[in-house]
């Protein structure tokens, strides 16, 4: 697995607008709430994707990718590294070019199968450490 470079990731990151984001909890204390938080404040239309949640930082929440309506700049997944495969599948499915697994999540599966089809792919990497560093 590749990554696209440090400045392909921060022209990706200038360029996008809305991110849907796979696993966001409502609980202040987590991860994926504290990361989606900083880049809802850096201007990012956040959308939460948790079919167990009502909404996320003023956000009413979806229960999968299929029920957000218009493109998405980037999925930022927030589920660990055996669901990806999944994952990668129904967002094959959407209006989106920008598939990123958060720090610590990475599947080679799904990897190849998103390349395959001429994705951009990030793994393994935190958006909003990412974000910092490419301002």
């Amino acid at each position: 697995m590749e990554n696209p470079s440090r400045q392909e990731i921060g022209n990706i990151l200038k360029q996008s607008k809305r991110i849907a984001v796979i696993g966001l909890s409502d609980n202040p204390t987590r991860t994926s709430y504290m990361v989606s938080k900083a880049m809802q404040d850096q201007g990012y239309d956040i959308i939460p994707v948790n079919p167990t949640i009502e909404s996320a930082l003023g956000v009413k929440a979806v229960s999968n990718l299929k029920e957000i309506e218009g493109p998405i700049d980037i999925v930022n997944v927030f589920r660990r590294s055996e669901f990806l495969p999944e994952i990668a599948k129904e967002f094959d499915e959407i209006d989106s070019n920008v598939f990123w697994a958060q720090l610590g999540v990475m599947n080679e599966e799904a990897y190849r199968f998103l390349k395959e089809r001429g994705y951009t792919v990030i793994m393994d990497r935190c958006i909003k450490v990412e974000h910092a560093l490419t301002k």
